[in-house]
Parts: C-alpha cells; structure tokens; sequence
C-alpha cells in the first residue's frame, strides 16, 4: 500500500485532493500555496477556499519521505552595497522558507575567478540560479549557466538573456523621475554619480538623467557626471570630484544610496548644509537612507520584493520543467517610489 493511499484512508487530505476539489492542476494548487503572482485572483479563491474546506496543510517531511527531492537553488553574490546585499539575502532566504526551497549562498567575485566559482555550483547539482547585480551582467557567469541549460533568473537589469527569467525595475524611468523632481525644485546643475559600467542599470539610470535635462531644455554637462563603483568610498572621491568645480553643482544625484550618503559626509566635511547649500539624493531606499542625517530622499528600489519574487519566477520555471516542458522565461517589472525626505530643497538663492 503506498504511502498516499495510506494518507487517504486515515483522512489526512493530500495536495491531490485539494486539486479535485477545486478542478484545477496540482501544480496550480503548488504555485497558489507558495504566493506566486502567476495565478488568476479567481483560481486562487477557489484553491483557498478548497484548502479550507478539506483542512488542508502542506507538510514538506512527508513530500521528502515520499521520493520528492527538495529544490536546491544558488544565489550568487558580488555586490559591494552591504546594504542592497543585506535586504536581498533577507527577502530571499524569506521566500526560499516559505517555499521549502533550500537556497545555496555563495560569493562570486567579478574576477578571473567567477567562471569556475559558477561551474563548481552547477557540478553540485544544483537546480537554478539567481543572480543578483552585478552578476546579473556577466558574461562568463551567464555563458557556463546557458550552457548547462540551468534555469536562472537575473535580477536588476534589462539586459537579460532570452533564455533567462528577469525581476527588475524601470531603471531609466525611475532615474528620470528624480531628476524631474530635482528640476522642480529649482536646480539646473544637478551633478550625477553613475556606477560600475560593467552593470547594465548604471546606463540606464544615466540615460535618465539625460533624459529629463533633455526635456527641461538643460543641456547635458558632462563635467558634471562622475564615475562611481556603487561603494561608499568612491562616492567619496565623486563626490570630492564634483564639489571641486569651478561651477559646482547645486544638486548631486547619485546612483545609490550608499554614493548618496558619502556625497553628504563630503559635504559636512567642507561645511555645508544639506539641504540648504548643497541637495543631495539616492536610489535604492536601503536602510542606510535612514541612519544618516539628514535622511535622504530616494528612489525605492523594492530590493526585498525582488528578491523575493526572484524565488518565486525561479520555482515556476523549475516546476514548468518537471512537468516536462521547457522554463519558460519571464520578465516581471516591479513598481519604483521616489520617497521624499530631509535631504533635498531648492537651490539656495544669491
């Protein structure tokens, strides 16, 4: 006798009999038990209420115990925001739990390195890959996963493989939006801190800024763009950069909070005030945006959401494969805040 016949007559419900309650497919009852947003609102109240009415719980030991292998999924890491990778590790080790999904951590350097790092964790056997920025952009590590046809899911860039899931935010939109805010309120040298140019974002989010200066009818100044590494002290020195100016700017938008919040330690250090002398917003809304004074105004980037629906987007396509077909890629696009608080004001007059 097996191991579901024996649930049956002692009672117990199973996931199948949910499915028959509600005329749906298991994997429909699967993907409305962990969250995931690919399932009409209609069939989701009919799975929950088909749950309710047979008292039905998910009980992961007995799926191990029955043959049915745990997903195991890697996330990779090189990211020097301490910050971004902290919200990102948070939302995904949340989502991984509520899923049974054991997830592997591992960091990968972009270096010479990051190719073998990559083909240690697919000879593990490893199921699916999640790659946050800056990995998201590598070529070496994307070449070894498509090539061993490991479904993976890139997070934070427009520039995905076809073959690739993707989570992301319109960077270019949500960059130009700030720059638009900055631009109402008075300020017509707004300096910009781009990042690596290694990550396909960085250009977006500089392609924004261009974009509203463009339409306000400011001409783009160059000089007033620095090079950052989306780390604190490179912030540091663009930052320096941008206040040496003959000219400086009156505003300083920098591509992450981190950037942003090294531009205002800068800016004390020479005696200004922020925002009276010298304005200065992030992007991202990590927690540093609020344990530095003044706190800054940002664009939220949801970092835990995308995780979490990184997971998510990861597990369907994982599903989609056992059932016997190919993942199918998708592309979701979350929504962006500009959040608005104490570092920003119009230029100062005189």
């Amino acid at each position: 006798m097996t191991g579901e016949k024996r649930k049956r007559r002692s009672g117990v419900p199973t996931i199948a009999d949910v499915a028959r309650l509600a005329g749906v497919s298991q994997m429909t009852v699967s993907r409305v038990i962990n969250g995931e947003s690919n399932v009409r609102a209609e069939t989701r109240d009919v799975v929950n209420a088909a749950i309710r009415q047979l008292d039905y719980s998910p009980n992961p030991a007995a799926r191990r115990l029955a043959g049915v292998a745990q997903v195991r999924i890697g996330l990779l890491f090189s990211n020097p925001s301490e910050a971004y990778l902290s919200a990102f590790l948070l939302g995904s080790l949340d989502q991984a739990g509520q899923s049974d999904i054991q997830l592997v951590v591992q960091k990968c350097e972009l270096d010479d390195h990051e190719r073998d790092v990559t083909e240690r964790l697919v000879r593990g056997g490893i199921d699916g890959i999640i790659l946050p920025p800056p990995l998201c952009d590598s070529p070496a590590v994307l070449d070894v996963l498509l090539a061993a046809d490991i479904p993976t899911v890139v997070v934070a860039t427009s520039a995905s493989p076809p073959q690739a899931g993707a989570v992301a935010i319109d960077d270019r939109a949500a960059a130009q939006a700030m720059t638009e805010h900055l631009l109402t309120l008075g300020h017509r040298r707004i300096g910009f801190i781009k990042g690596n140019d290694n990550i396909h974002a960085s250009a977006e989010r500089l392609a924004g800024y261009r974009d509203a200066l463009t339409a306000a009818g400011v001409t783009p100044d160059e000089s007033l763009v620095a090079r950052g590494l989306y780390d604190y002290r490179s912030g540091l020195a663009a930052a320096e950069a941008l206040l040496d100016r003959a000219e400086p700017p009156t505003a300083i938008f920098a591509s992450n909070d981190d950037m942003a919040a090294a531009s205002v330690a800068v800016a004390h250090r020479r005696g200004l005030d922020v925002p009276r002398d010298l304005t200065v917003c992030g992007f991202d809304d990590s927690a540093l945006a609020t344990t530095i004074w003044p706190e800054l105004t940002t664009i939220r980037q949801p970092i835990a959401d995308m995780s979490r629906a990184a997971v998510r987007l990861l597990a369907t396509m994982l599903a989609e494969r056992r059932e016997g077909g190919r993942a199918a890629a998708r592309q979701v696009t979350l929504d962006y805040t500009l959040v608005r608080r104490r570092s920003d004001a119009p230029p100062r007059r005189g």
